[in-house]
């Protein structure tokens, strides 16, 4: 299989043109300060918002180029959607947009959830929105379901794809560790699509790279086991060990909480980090928000700024150092198999994270309503999936308190 040619879109971010900067990021502040206010759902939801606002209604990235991230951020420690809008901004308007774009997505939930710490502290409660919640729901996972479409159709380009998605789909719903499933997928996609295998040294360093991600990630899982009273260099070098190490879903925060802050460190009871759990899915944006609440409880206001500034900073490191990467690997056969079959796996995942979501959500008739006239919105009138949140919220709300 030969690489694809190298698009435009694809090659390393090129200075922007001074005239169009403050369009640029303009509209980039106004992209995702909209998916930070409305992005319900989880990373999947995150992804198809941004896939839908980025490659289907402005045309910033090609499919194909957007999947090669999708690929990429699942690769390396972090929160996925938040690295997806650090990239986005980077590749549209360099360095200012890859700031931007990735403040613009993180502070509406910031705001949000240390507001809820707040409102915890005082009150020794979290606002009721179940009635709402219970329509988002469905509409995300609606959203979700179409994200699988549209990427599935650029990222299986043969029946040789097909194998890779299935794989990985069917490890995930086995409660395999996603991380693991995913580099399963992309290293055995490599040599399965590459068969019969031919002298390449793209494949020597690809693998040496891997050996020594996964190396570095071991090592620095051993900073997770240290103990410190609270202070603010003590929560921040917590938060900023978590950022480095965590893989996968941001969903694994909640066993790197449990761990250290009750376990290890005695920080918080189990009450408390169930809440400040619910605050992170009360909130859009990324889950690891929870950090601003975690830090609230802890030391205020000062706290959930370190807090929350510590988990996401290595985020933006590591997409300043893999970004300009992605294009040359394209320019490998090995490596550009690779992150085809990365790219299968990454919708794979997708699919799989759907599924569940899915099960769990569309318990009543009430839930498939909203997901039946959500996907009907999406596909036939291609209504922006911004549009279906709010929608689908306010249906959910009027119709459980009808009921």
């Amino acid at each position: 299989m030969q690489p694809r040619p190298t698009t435009t879109a694809e090659r390393a971010p090129e200075a922007p043109d001074p005239g169009q900067d403050e369009n640029r990021l303009l509209g980039l502040a106004q992209v995702f300060l909209k998916l930070g206010l409305l992005g319900f759902g989880g990373p999947a939801a995150h992804v198809g918002m941004m896939e839908d606002e980025v490659v289907r209604r402005r045309g910033w990235l090609d499919r194909d180029h957007f999947l090669d991230l999708v690929g990429a951020t699942n690769l390396i420690p972090g929160p996925n959607s938040t690295e997806m809008a650090i990239h986005i901004g980077y590749i549209h308007a360099g360095l200012a947009g890859w700031i931007v774009a990735g403040l613009c997505f993180i502070l509406p939930a910031f705001l949000l959830t240390t507001m809820l710490g707040w409102a915890y502290v005082r009150y020794g409660a979290l606002p009721a929105f179940e009635p709402f919640l219970s329509g988002i729901k469905p509409a995300v996972v609606t959203i979700i379901l179409v994200a699988v479409l549209q990427l599935g159709r650029t990222a299986i380009k043969g029946w040789r794809m097909l194998p890779i998605g299935v794989l990985v789909a069917g490890l995930v719903l086995a409660g395999w560790n996603e991380v693991l499933a995913l580099l399963l997928g992309g290293v055995s996609g490599m040599l399965w699509l590459r068969w019969p295998w031919r002298s390449d040294p793209g494949a020597g360093s690809l693998a040496a790279a891997f050996a020594g991600l996964l190396l570095a990630g071991e090592r620095s899982w051993q900073w997770l086991q240290q103990t410190s009273d609270v202070t603010l260099p003590a929560l921040g070098w917590f938060f900023l060990k978590i950022g480095s190490v965590l893989y996968g879903s941001g969903y694994v925060l909640v066993a790197f909480l449990e761990g250290g802050l009750v376990n290890d460190y005695g920080w918080l009871t189990h009450g408390q980090l169930l809440d400040a759990i619910s605050a992170g899915q009360l909130t859009p944006g990324p889950i690891l928000s929870t950090s601003a609440f975690v830090g609230y409880l802890l030391a205020g206001v000062p706290g959930a700024a370190v807090a929350a500034g510590a988990v996401f900073l290595p985020s933006f490191v590591f997409v300043l150092l893999l970004n300009p990467i992605i294009p040359r690997l394209r320019q490998s056969a090995w490596s550009g198999a690779f992150l085809d079959a990365v790219n299968v796996s990454a919708v794979a995942l997708i699919a799989a994270v759907s599924v569940r979501l899915g099960v769990a959500t569309f318990t009543d008739p009430v839930a498939w309503l909203i997901g039946l006239v959500s996907l009907a919105l999406m596909l036939r009138w291609n209504v922006a999936s911004s549009w279906i949140v709010i929608g689908g919220g306010l249906a959910g709300g009027a119709l459980r308190l009808l009921s």
